[in-house]
């Protein structure tokens, strides 16, 4: 009801599970799927990652029950555009459907620094492995020095806002680097970035 009553939203369909998300997503191509997590069958985050895996312009938006459930960092790994908690705000909900239907990631504001914080508990320990590329990844070699301190602080839960005042730029001028950073690191939003700063060693836990 809430979805319907905005002109600018339009509900393409609603599905039970995984496998039924996965099918309806391939036939009416969403912007945006509003995704559980723990559902019957493939669940959320493996349906996310076969959504993602198709190329397809569909993004996906986790919502989840708690603000720390541990299926919402798995959710960002497997490709999600960010996730809110089910208790949003109306106005929350239909920010966050607009701002990953224009590309941009979302992450409940309240929760980003304790998603951050919380998230490097998820990776796997120790340096070099698959999961943990080294600082040498093939994917910061195309950043000059500018742009990978910016994905530095970015990795640290910095706002475009923040980046701005702290470095002395526009947030013009910010923003431009953010999306080149994204072009060069083949990051699919602002949340990706994030994953990549941790899994390249870029930021370490605090």
């Amino acid at each position: 009801m809430l979805l319907e009553s905005q002109d600018d939203l339009t509900v393409l369909g609603e599905a039970a599970n995984g496998s039924e998300a996965l099918r309806m997503t391939a036939e009416l191509h969403p912007d945006v799927v509003l995704m559980d997590i723990r559902m019957p069958g493939m669940d959320g985050i493996e349906a996310t990652r076969r959504i993602v895996a198709t190329g397809d312009r569909t993004r996906v938006l986790i919502l989840t029950t708690f603000d720390l459930d541990e299926y919402a960092y798995a959710g960002l790994r497997a490709g999600a555009s960010g996730f809110l908690v089910k208790d949003a705000q109306p106005e929350e909900l239909l920010s966050g459907i607009r701002s990953v239907a224009s590309g941009d990631a979302v992450v409940a504001p309240s929760l980003t620094r304790r998603l951050l914080d919380a998230y490097v508990q998820h990776l796997p320990a120790g340096g070099g492995t698959a999961d943990v590329p080294l600082p040498g990844d093939a994917r910061l070699s195309a950043l000059t020095e500018r742009e990978r301190e910016i994905l530095t602080v970015v990795g640290k839960g910095w706002t475009n806002t923040e980046i701005a005042a702290r470095l002395h730029l526009a947030e013009s001028t910010v923003k431009t680097h953010v999306g080149r950073i994204l072009a060069k690191t083949g990051s699919r939003d602002r949340i990706q970035a994030v994953i990549l700063a941790y899994d390249t060693k870029l930021v370490e836990p605090s």
